[in-house]
């Protein structure tokens, strides 16, 4: 599981910064030293290693990594439902389940704030290090990671707002960030050259101590995912068969086990956002888990309990995929693996289904005396998401050969999830493209059910308005793929930043 990589006393001042370095190898999941046992002697001379920590810090920030994130990339897909109960959180349910946009929305306002923090943070490594004109391994890959991380941002707001400003420069007063949304053509541009830059830079792996820092395999993965947005199908096919070819990754064996906190940092994880928890500790955790804990009381208060499956993705697993029971809690009914009695939905909280994805164990619930699994990383892209990428590429591509590599690549996710029962998911082997997208398409649903893509497939695939429609999501219009930028935004900037034009 998770330990600290460097044992000793730090500066309180210093926290922040390193919360990121809860890396994967202690056999019991919280016997370890709270995070931050580190001081400045400890960091090579010369090294950025501690600034780029507090950007890795950022990547937890609520409004990258919890329930902004939640709304934006899953209660907006025909996958998930805002939940909790009734009459909490009607105002989001509006907004981001029935498409009634508003221009100045906390979620919303949050989910920009943050990015746009993880981005200056970001540009601030790389303006230092540019300056001092640094070119030891250490610093490049410093370098790298940070040019990574503002490609990870830049991905986000591109594919949710469309053009935004290009702030790709370290921000010393914040008059200088106030400037005019650049056309996400050159936004992408940036994402590119960053994403070059952290494959050709970072390792291919770390040793164990540094398990959950950013890799080239991280980079070519998250490259693949950007190219598939812009339906560049050769480049993706490319970045993905880097990630392939490289023999780093090799899929789990249990699909289930993938996601619980002794599956952190697996063997099929690509890029997974780090947490931490103590009881002294609290602030450098995660809120992911939490805000979809199951919204019950008393020992069953494990969180808000938003972002709850739906009956569609329940209905989308063939008979008898494992994958459903590895993605629904089902409530009133004993789940494995820990055999808990989940409470049964009610009239003011009717849902039948909790994300399984983040379902705590309850032996770390007694043990830290806390329900909300702050504990618990975010899993960002796994191989499999990779060797989906790579089929969709090659069968958009075409040609014999790419038909060929497209369904051994499907098989293979298929396959872990069949295991040894031959009765189920049988193999695809269709060689008719139209057919073969289809299941393409209907095997990244349940395999990532609930793993923030599905939304931002369907509007790729240009099949937004008529699935959403079909799952009774009715407010969904065209506009809707992007969002309104944020009106205090907007209003901070004196008229240099415009909204969106369908707002």
């Amino acid at each position: 599981m998770k330990s600290v990589f460097i044992n000793k006393t730090i500066k309180a001042s210093m926290a922040a910064a390193i919360g990121l370095l809860v890396m994967a190898g202690c056999s019991d999941f919280l016997d370890r030293e709270p995070l931050g046992r580190y001081t400045e002697q400890d960091i090579p001379a010369g090294s950025f290693d501690s600034q780029v920590f507090g950007v890795y810090a950022k990547m937890r920030a609520f409004g990258v990594a919890a329930m902004p994130l939640l709304a934006i990339h899953n209660f907006r897909s025909d996958d998930a439902d805002k939940g909790s109960s009734t009459t909490d959180g009607i105002a989001q349910e509006n907004f981001y389940d029935n498409f009634q946009y508003t221009k100045d929305e906390w979620l919303l306002n949050s989910y920009w704030a943050d990015h746009y923090a993880l981005i200056i943070a970001a540009n601030a490594v790389i303006a230092d290090i540019d300056s001092l004109g640094a070119a030891d391994a250490g610093t490049l890959i410093n370098k790298a990671e940070a040019k990574m991380m503002r490609a990870h941002a830049y991905f986000d707001l591109a594919r949710t707002y469309g053009d935004v400003p290009k702030i790709d420069f370290k921000v010393r007063e914040s008059a200088e960030a106030n400037i005019a949304k650049a056309p996400v053509a050159e936004i992408f541009a940036l994402i590119d050259a960053d994403l070059n830059e952290a494959a050709a830079t970072l390792p291919a792996s770390w040793e164990s101590q540094y398990i959950g820092r950013l890799t080239s395999g991280a980079a070519q993965a998250l490259h693949a995912k950007t190219y598939l947005w812009r339906q560049n199908w050769s480049a993706a096919l490319a970045s993905a068969k880097q990630v392939i070819n490289s023999g780093t990754y090799r899929l789990a064996t249990d699909y289930s086990s993938i996601f619980r906190e002794t599956g952190e940092n697996n063997s099929e994880s690509i890029f997974e956002i780090q947490a931490y928890y103590s009881v002294t500790q609290t602030n450098l955790g995660l809120e992911y888990a939490m805000h979809q804990g199951v919204r019950g009381s008393g020992a069953w208060d494990l969180g808000w309990g938003w972002n709850t499956p739906s009956q569609a993705l329940a209905d989308a697993f063939e008979e008898g995929d494992p994958r459903k029971d590895g993605t629904l809690l089902y409530a009133g009914k004993i789940n494995t693996p820990y055999n808990e009695a989940v409470p049964a939905a009610t009239a003011s909280i009717p849902r039948p289904y909790w994300n399984k994805k983040t379902y705590t164990n309850p032996a770390l619930r007694e043990s830290t005396g806390s329900r909300f699994g702050r504990w618990m990383n975010l899993r960002v892209i796994r191989y499999a998401d990779v060797l989906l990428m790579a089929a969709e590429a090659a069968n958009e591509i075409g040609g014999e050969q790419n038909t060929t590599d497209a369904l051994a690549w499907l098989e293979q996710v298929r396959g872990r999830a069949r295991g040894n029962n031959t009765a189920i998911l049988p193999k695809i082997t269709t060689t008719d493209p139209a057919k073969l997208r289809t299941a393409i398409q209907q095997e990244r649903r349940v395999e990532l059910g609930m793993e923030n893509e599905r939304f931002f497939d369907l509007v790729r695939w240009g099949l937004a308005q008529e699935v959403l429609h079909a799952a009774g999501k009715t407010g969904y219009q065209p506009r809707n793929r992007y969002l309104p930028i944020p009106q205090p935004e907007i209003d901070k900037s004196g008229g240099v930043l415009i909204q969106n034009p369908e707002y």
